[in-house]
């Protein structure tokens, strides 16, 4: 039997009974656990649930057709505290960062460029979160920044799904289940349509379209099963989308069209996901100068421009970032925290799905 099941289907039992997250951790030995629950298949396991009592914090052994899970179940901090917590008005704290307080996020590409920026800002506001790079030494770095009782690095290819589905398991082990999933692993390979070699379109594509629908297929998975024993709790798949997804690239077509088909399986996956309790929409960032995306020596976009002419007359670095930030009415790149605010916003709003939220500085305007 899989334990991407049954995992989040005990979390999504706690998620109904209190209405708090809590971390759901697959043991060797629960010999000693005061609590069990028996089951004659997978499917009888949510009505069996329903009959038992679940306190907080607890050991729990459950039975499946004489197949023993045993797991540890608590809470990430004093989340229990809150005043009328199984309500989701509860939910939006004071301060909005406290919508996330507690829930158990992952985030790909998390080890640099956006993917960090939202991993420390989801800690600091209380989270755990799984930070899931195939730069695993990055992603651990950071982890060991953070603390391991908070984070846990992940390797993970998003555009092999035999990795994506791996990731899934082990987030199935170590708590259970999940409230969010930020897609952020991109790539851009800027270059002409008449020059761009079609490796490079189909590596974009890879890792900015299809890994979307991998990463959606495996944690929406985990998020569906926890949502059959709690139809009450709204989770969240939010993809990094970019405002190159709201309009064309001059000499960056596989990047834009990969962003703008991104936004079309943001629009469907949010009316098949729905059913299961979970909103997806995409954030549309614009341009995070100071990420390695666009200031990597090597391969950066300030690079890829100006060896592209994508700037024309541009001979400097600082000539084509000059060019880019003169576009932007507010005259600056996006931070990581502009891009946080969004995300709280999304976790927050329970009446919105299937949206793409642009996060521009006014570079880009949506119209009708």
């Amino acid at each position: 039997m899989s334990i991407t099941t049954i995992a989040p289907v005990l979390r999504g039992a706690y998620l109904d009974r209190h209405g708090v997250p809590v971390i759901v951790t697959l043991v060797d030995d629960a010999a000693g656990a005061a609590l069990s629950v028996e089951a004659a298949s997978l499917e009888a396991l949510p009505g069996a649930l329903a009959g038992s009592d679940l306190p907080l914090p607890a050991e729990f052994t459950v039975d499946i057709a004489g197949q023993a899970y045993s797991f540890s179940i608590e809470t990430l901090g004093d989340v229990t505290a809150l005043p009328d917590a199984k309500s989701p008005e509860a939910r939006s704290a004071s301060f909005r960062s406290d919508v996330v307080a507690g829930k158990v996020a992952v985030v790909t590409g998390g080890a640099q460029g956006f993917g960090a920026e939202i991993v420390h800002g989801l800690v600091d506001s209380g989270a755990f979160v799984y930070i899931a790079d195939l730069n695993i030494d990055g992603a651990t770095a950071l982890s060991e920044e953070l603390g391991a009782d908070r984070t846990a690095a992940i390797k993970v290819n998003v555009g092999d799904e035999d990795s994506v589905a791996a990731m899934a398991e082990e987030i199935a082990r170590r708590t259970g289940g999940l409230d969010l999933v930020v897609s952020n692993a991109g790539v851009v390979r800027a270059g002409s349509v008449l020059e761009q070699e079609l490796k490079d379109f189909a590596f974009t594509t890879d890792i900015n379209y299809t890994a979307f629908f991998l990463v959606t297929k495996h944690l929406g998975g985990l998020l569906a099963a926890q949502h059959s024993t709690a139809p009450g709790w709204m989770t969240d798949i939010i993809q990094i989308n970019s405002k190159s997804g709201l309009v064309g690239s001059n000499k960056n077509g596989a990047y834009a069209g990969s962003k703008f088909g991104g936004i079309g399986l943001v629009q469907s996956f949010a009316l098949e996901m729905v059913e299961h309790g979970v909103k997806v929409n995409a954030i549309c960032p614009g341009n995070f100068y100071d990420g390695p995306l666009w200031s990597d020596p090597d391969r950066g976009l300030f690079v890829q421009y100006l060896r592209s002419g994508k700037v024309p007359g541009a001979t400097t670095i600082d000539e084509v970032r000059e060019f880019y930030e003169a576009k932007v009415p507010l005259r600056r790149g996006t931070y990581g925290a502009d891009v946080m605010r969004a995300v709280y916003y999304i976790v927050e709003q329970s009446y919105e799905t299937g949206q793409a939220i642009p996060v521009t500085g006014g570079q880009v305007m949506l119209s009708s």
